[in-house]
């Protein structure tokens, strides 16, 4: 993997949090290490990252983030194995995605090599903050931020490439429940719904809040049109198995290319699980579930991997899933998280030791 010959400035924090954590007993999410990566875009060109600090950001109020929401960002982890080695999970697959989103959103794409040295270099100096309780990992937060200024609604003209990170434990504790959106869209054909586009989720929010009103976890996502066809689970994308067969959708415009999707489909076909990528029809979800030949549905992420659905709800009616005694979520739950922890063999190449 190539790398920059820039060197990468760390700034030592004078003071550490991390006597403070209770690692065997972490949240999701909501402690942060004692570092941060930050570059700057200016003057047409990106500057060298740095590691400092973990702090506030400083930003003036005609700051285009705020008013135009030029922000992305991605979702990583780093894993420590049982000799205290640490391992990244497809990162070059979170760097394209990254440009991806950015050239989109109009912001300027980053080198690899700033992304890769420097998310190298800000886990080599926060190693300790990476937790080796079982199930725990640190999550990664890269993102990018529209810091130039202005009220014109244009692109700015300057920009933030920050990466942040928190020890955390699982993100869902046990099964979801979740409720197939009939009037709300995540997004639309033409739109920025492949993109981690800090908007998407923003949207996202309060359809999420009724469904939780209602006794629900989660929203299953349906298409902008008709609502006809399955698309997401909330902010994971979705497996549905009938019989035997592992149905997921194609990515589009509309559905995120999911790390996690992806590496769950080549795992899938090396186990010799029939797979499929097509439009998943709601009413095609409901027969099944009525036949019993629906036998599980489970989203998947990078934060919570896989997390398996219990119930869904449509049209007033709520259909539970069978409990199984050995399902394709928990078998490829293990073979994919053996393959993050170091704890099997990676045969597709995707473990990346730090």
């Amino acid at each position: 993997m190539e790398t920059t010959t820039k060197a990468i400035k760390v700034e030592k924090s004078k003071t550490s949090k991390i006597h403070d954590v209770d690692f065997d007993n972490l949240s999701f999410g909501s402690i942060y290490t004692d570092h941060m990566l930050v570059c700057n875009f200016v003057n047409g060109s990106w500057q060298t990252p740095e590691v400092i600090p973990y702090q506030p950001l400083t930003l003036e109020p005609s700051a285009k983030i705020f008013h135009y929401g030029q922000s992305i960002f991605e979702g990583m982890k780093a894993y420590k194995d049982e000799a205290g080695d640490t391992w990244l999970f497809r990162p070059l697959e979170n760097h394209k995605r990254l440009n991806k989103s950015a050239k989109r959103l109009a912001i300027p794409e980053l080198p690899e090599s700033y992304f890769i040295d420097g998310l190298i270099t800000l886990l080599q100096t926060d190693s300790d903050w990476i937790p080796q309780t079982p199930g725990s990992s640190l999550y990664i937060r890269p993102f990018m931020l529209a810091s130039g200024t202005g009220f014109h609604a244009s692109p700015a003209d300057e920009y933030k490439f920050i990466i942040a990170c928190a020890p955390s434990g699982s993100y869902f504790s046990g099964k979801v429940k979740v409720l197939i959106e009939e009037k709300y869209s995540r997004s639309a054909n033409g739109g920025v719904g492949f993109a981690k586009a800090g908007g998407n989720y923003a949207g996202q929010f309060y359809p999420t809040q009724l469904a939780i009103e209602k006794g629900y976890n989660q929203v299953i996502w349906t298409d902008d049109n008709n609502h006809e066809f399955i698309e997401e689970a909330g902010a994971m994308n979705i497996f549905i198995r009938i019989n035997n067969t592992l149905i997921t959708g194609p990515t589009s415009d509309r559905i995120l290319d999911g790390i996690t999707r992806k590496s769950i489909l080549d795992i899938a076909k090396d186990e010799g699980i029939t797979t499929e990528v097509r439009k998943i029809k709601v009413n095609e979800v409901v027969d099944a579930a009525k036949d019993g030949t629906l036998k599980e549905m489970f989203g998947a992420g990078t934060a919570a991997v896989i997390s398996p659905i219990s119930t869904f709800g449509h049209k007033e009616t709520d259909y539970d899933l069978p409990e199984l005694s050995e399902s394709y979520a928990a078998l490829l739950k293990k073979r994919i998280t053996d393959i993050q922890y170091n704890r099997a063999e990676d045969k597709f190449g995707w473990r990346f030791k730090v």
